[in-house]
């Protein structure tokens, strides 16, 4: 109730600049598919000037890429630019997992759980965008918890770069591998920060590999 209040007291650009985010993310559009600037302001239902906003703020970010003719699209990654995302990535999230562990509410680890089980329907539907949303809802509803706004923000422009590629676990067929998603919950019941750290970090090692095994077959 007070997150939709919230919302729609915020200003059109940034409700725009949001909205166009969710669209990067959970793989509305598709790394390389290129888009004009007017059928997204159509499929958001705003207007030129706070989506030309939005463009501006996403491609600054390294989100999209702003063609001659009027075009954006989602950037696609080259291997350089994956190996500095898993460095990264690597570095910031098995220790946001880690401060996460003591500072999880009470209902924190079944929310968890609940999010974990949209994301396995997902995945068992072949629902692109609602593998994108989930695992994406599963990683950000633990970072939060570590309460360190600064590793977060940092991780959130990671995954803004990083998010969309993974795709591929859902669209190239095959076995996904280990649950790493479960590994973190029990390690979460179970009270171990070293064990949480390291299911989190094989998790993001594991995403890695299947988009560096798709843009090495390109």
């Amino acid at each position: 109730m007070h997150t939709t209040l919230a919302a729609a007291r915020l200003p059109e650009h940034e409700t725009t600049y949001r909205r166009l985010r969710e669209m990067v993310l959970f793989g509305v559009l598709a790394p390389g598919q290129k888009v004009t600037i007017q059928g997204i302001a159509r499929a958001l239902g705003a207007g030129m000037t706070p989506v030309r906003e939005a463009i501006r703020r996403l491609t600054a970010e390294g989100a999209l890429e702003l063609h001659e003719n009027r075009r954006v699209s989602v950037p696609r990654l080259t291997l350089a630019q994956l190996d500095e995302l898993a460095f990264a990535r690597q570095m910031l999230e098995p220790k946001l997992a880690r401060m996460a562990l003591d500072r999880m509410p009470a209902d924190g680890i079944e929310a968890l759980a609940a999010i974990d089980r949209q994301l396995d329907a997902a995945i068992e539907e072949g629902d692109v965008h609602g593998y994108l949303a989930c695992n994406h809802r599963f990683h950000f509803a633990l970072y939060e918890a570590a309460e360190a706004p600064i590793l977060l923000s940092l991780t959130q422009s990671l995954w803004l770069r990083f998010g969309p590629s993974l795709r591929v676990v859902i669209e190239s067929g095959g076995a996904i591998g280990p649950d790493r998603h479960r590994d973190a919950l029990a390690a979460l019941r179970a009270g171990d920060g070293e064990a949480l750290a390291a299911a989190i970090e094989a998790d993001v090692v594991q995403g890695l590999g299947r988009v560096r095994g798709e843009i090495g077959a390109d």
